[in-house]
């Protein structure tokens, strides 16, 4: 008896590998839909203030940086929330911004570049959307006109965040 009970044990865990490669294993299955397909539409900085000489409406920049763990917080739950997304491509030209990257955007007649400072660097263009105030993650937030309305610091929940978002289309 005692040599049977390891041997039902094994028959027993192998059942599902048996039944996992029947024909059923092998149709495709389906995922819920990523975070990123329930996003806002992100633009660049460029198309962002394209779009809005073309129809005005408000814009957002999203300043963040690789390494900001609550930047990636707010990607996983705050803009990838249905009713935030929806809400942000209604009302705004949303924009996604990398206040560490290395290209170059002109805007204004200015040229805003990265540059070094301390162990890491920052662009110009996230430093002077806040006022050189920049921590992550940071929304800054335009009128129709592309007149700053608002920066907003820190980490926001999705309730948060569209609170935030209709505050800032009602007081424009």
């Amino acid at each position: 008896m005692r040599r049977l009970l390891p041997l039902l044990a094994a028959a027993a865990l192998s059942l599902p590998l048996i039944s996992a490669t029947g024909p059923e294993a092998t149709a495709p299955t389906t995922h819920p839909a990523s975070s990123e397909a329930l996003a806002p539409k992100w633009m660049t900085w460029d198309e962002a203030v394209a779009a809005q000489k073309k129809n005005p409406k408000h814009m957002l920049v999203d300043l963040y940086t690789d390494w900001c763990g609550w930047c990636k917080r707010m990607d996983a739950t705050s803009w990838s929330d249905p009713e935030v997304a929806a809400y942000i491509d209604e009302h705004f030209y949303a924009v996604k911004f990398d206040a560490e990257s290395k290209a170059p955007v002109v805007y204004d007649g200015h040229t805003f570049e990265y540059e070094r400072v301390g162990g890491r660097g920052v662009h110009q263009l996230a430093s002077s959307l806040t006022d050189n105030r920049l921590t992550y993650p940071s929304v800054v937030y335009f009128t129709p006109k592309m007149e700053r309305q608002m920066v907003s610091q820190g980490y926001k929940d999705a309730k948060g965040l569209l609170d935030e978002l209709r505050r800032v289309v009602e007081g424009a």
